[in-house]
């Protein structure tokens, strides 16, 4: 038999508003065992999160509204006073938040934030604390422990932040670890990695975890139980290898679903649109002596690609291999060396004034549309800001440029007086493509254009790719960590590792006889056991 150590029992959460209550989790009951892990999914506004901080009352006191039972320990967490949940928050039961970087304090070393963590902190002396430190970075994986024990959170990278946040997290050795989202921003590989060491933490100390996550493939290979959230309320709990062999509810079902698309056919008698030959690029290294010889980082190393008309050329690798590098370079954004051809024309060697008129034809999408839109700017203002820079329009023709790249991507033109915070952010991706549209471009660079919206709402952004790209005939240079999109989306498939191209092919051959070590180890991190 299990044992229970947290139990949600009819467990509802709202918040107080002008018009009444507002009810964001409805009448949960959901229960964590040790040892085991139970996996929260559901999209965006479901209520996971809201969940995991209700359980530490961690939500606005003067506006939240609870009922029910958070039993912990036989303490009803609900009615809690504020001294015993201190007493509980950190020590029996630990968070790890989403974002690394917004949760860390940029203003404090990490050893000092982590001491912050323990309790008996001040009785220790420094060499103890400095100790203390040190073994639970180790604990977690992080290199060099001793070296970077003191250093500022800038300086770690996205997976050692994470890193650093369990080790704040388990330095208690908590009963219960609530965590939301730990592997979001991260790749693949080191999603795995940070599952894989929450999972040996979980056997060392017997401590029950609740991951809440929209990574299905990881909830697959991590998870003992999972709760499917939907509106406020789970609508299917079930084993793990049950709930993925047999999931009852359409919701559920929805969710597993990874359709299938119909890849445009690509004419490969036609010249290539993009030719890329020996592409390097690189960045001066601060000197630290006067005298001392210019040293170089070398981000790309003789790279060469092709990408016909109609074509989707899928981009992967991990966190600091150049796929954004090799993006910039591309649209003449950093200075390279060797040849950029485009439509027969090799724009790697033209001025900026020269290049002024072909950058039209190679647009980008970014990943994350509400940081690359102007808040200051209505929807009409944004889409229409590029075509306006390099075309004289009638404001009359300027508007319906702009109505029509709307209608294109299945925005309403009537919204078009609204600004990028009133839409969701499958709205404002379609914006971000509209607004790249409208210059009629041939090739479109789409950068992690998916990564940040729900399932659902990526399929939805894909269909529209898809349905683009056969409408105009575009050319895709599709950058993504997520390997059944790139599957599922891209013609071919070139693998990045360290700034260089270590293997490509047609993405069906590559997944499924790839040929290089490190491909098969991105593939085994997204592949279910």
């Amino acid at each position: 038999m299990d044992t229970t150590v947290l139990q949600l029992q009819q467990l509802s959460v709202g918040f107080a508003g002008q018009d009444g209550d507002s009810r964001i989790v409805e009448q949960l009951d959901l229960s964590l065992f040790a040892g085991k892990t139970t996996a929260l999914v559901g999209e965006s506004g479901s209520g996971k999160s809201v969940t995991a901080l209700a359980i530490l009352r961690l939500l606005p006191a003067a506006t939240t509204r609870y009922s029910g039972r958070v039993e912990f320990n036989g303490i009803n967490l609900v009615d809690s006073n504020e001294q015993q949940l201190r007493r509980i928050r950190g020590h029996d039961i630990a968070m790890v938040f989403q974002e690394p970087m917004t949760a860390l304090n940029p203003l404090k070393t990490i050893d000092r934030q982590i001491l912050e963590c323990l309790p008996d902190s001040a009785q220790l002396s420094a060499g103890e604390k400095k100790q203390r430190v040190i073994e639970l970075l180790q604990q977690v994986a992080i290199p060099d422990a001793e070296q970077r024990y003191n250093a500022w959170p800038h300086q770690l990278s996205g997976g050692q932040r994470q890193r650093v946040m369990i080790a704040m997290a388990i330095a208690n050795r908590p009963k219960v670890l609530i965590a939301d989202e730990p592997t979001t921003a991260l790749d693949v590989t080191v999603a795995a990695d940070i599952l894989q060491l929450l999972k040996k933490l979980q056997q060392q100390n017997g401590m029950a975890i609740l991951l809440i996550t929209h990574d299905l493939h990881l909830v697959r290979r991590h998870a003992d139980h999972v709760a499917v959230m939907k509106n406020g309320r789970i609508v299917e709990y079930n084993d793990c290898q049950t709930l993925f062999r047999q999931p009852q509810h359409d919701y559920t079902r929805a969710l597993l679903h990874v359709p299938e698309y119909d890849k445009n056919p690509v004419d490969d008698s036609q010249p290539p649109l993009l030719q890329v030959d020996g592409l390097s690029v690189r960045f001066p290294v601060a000197k630290q002596k006067l005298l001392e010889k210019q040293r170089y980082f070398v981000a790309l190393r003789d790279i060469s690609l092709q990408l016909r008309r109609g074509e989707t050329l899928g981009l992967v690798g991990e966190s600091g291999c150049g796929k954004s590098t090799l993006a910039n370079a591309l649209l003449n954004l950093l200075p390279s060396t060797g040849s950029i051809r485009f439509a027969g024309q090799d724009i790697g060697a033209m001025q900026e004034k020269a290049f002024r008129l072909q950058r039209r034809h190679i647009q980008v999408v970014f990943q994350d549309p509400f940081a690359s839109l102007s808040p200051r700017m209505t929807v009409e203002m944004l889409i229409g800001e590029g075509l306006a820079a390099i075309q004289r329009l009638s404001r009359e023709a300027l508007q319906q440029a702009v109505l029509q790249a709307m209608q294109e991507v299945g925005l309403d033109p009537a919204w078009r007086h609204r600004y990028p915070h009133e839409f969701s952010g499958g709205q404002r991706q379609r914006i971000a493509i509209a607004r790249a549209l409208i210059m009629q471009p041939q090739l479109i660079i789409l950068d992690e254009p998916t990564s940040a919206l729900d399932r659902s709402v990526q399929f939805q952004i894909l269909e529209l790719l898809l349905a683009l790209q056969q409408r105009h005939h575009l050319s895709y240079l599709f950058i993504s960590h997520d390997l059944g999109l790139i599957q599922a989306f891209c013609h071919r498939v070139l693998v990045m590792r360290e700034g260089a191209i270590i293997e490509r092919g047609d993405t069906d051959a590559v997944f499924r006889q790839p040929q290089q070590d490190y491909t098969r180890r991105l593939l085994d991190a997204t592949q279910a056991e």
